[in-house]
Parts: structure tokens; sequence; C-alpha cells
């Protein structure tokens, strides 16, 4: 076999997994339930945000936030501050990739 096969979280447990971490992209799996959310940061690449379920709550730098239902892509620019929420009371689910992959902090 030449691909290698990567399994997502399936259910509606909170869950921030990071599937891949390579030198091209990170691509990130997250499902979150009403209130969840990571904390509020600052994007370290573009991050390419897709809604697969539910209705995203996200304030980004100093805007109101905005709220997209599934079907959405998000592009975000690296360097926006994220404020990433659900506030709904149905199921959030995502996939975000970021690209290109974030480097190693330089020293």
């Amino acid at each position: 076999m030449v691909e290698k096969v990567y399994r997502l979280a399936r259910g509606d447990s909170k869950t921030i997994e990071k599937v891949l971490l390579d030198e091209n992209i990170h691509y990130i799996h997250m499902i979150l339930n009403k209130t969840e959310g990571p904390p509020v940061h600052y994007s370290n690449s573009n991050v390419y945000m897709t809604v697969v379920r539910g209705i995203l709550s996200i304030g980004l730098d100093d805007a109101a936030p905005g709220e997209y239902p599934a079907g959405t892509l998000l592009k975000i620019p690296q360097g926006t501050k994220m404020d990433i929420k659900n506030q709904h009371d149905m199921t959030l689910e995502l996939i975000i990739v970021k690209a290109p992959a974030p480097g190693k902090p330089k020293v």
C-alpha cells in the first residue's frame, strides 16, 4: 500500500484531534458542543476551516462574531486572531487545514 490511512473520531463528544501534522499541512478535526471551543489564539499559518455540521460562531480579529452553517469553507490568513465557539445546541464539527504547515519557531 502506498497510502497512509487516518481515521477521524465520530460522535458528539468534545474532540480536538491533530490527525496529520507533517511538513506540508496540519489537518485538525474538531467536534464541539454548545459553549465549547479552543482558547482564543492567532493563526500560525493560513487556515482553511470547513464546517461539516452545525453552525460555527467565530470572531476574527476585533470584528463581531460571524456565523457559518455546515457546508461553508472559510479561508483565514496567517496572524488572524480567532475566537472559535459553538453557540448553538447542535453539535459543531470542523475540519481545519493549515497550509503551509506552520514552521518551527526561529530562535
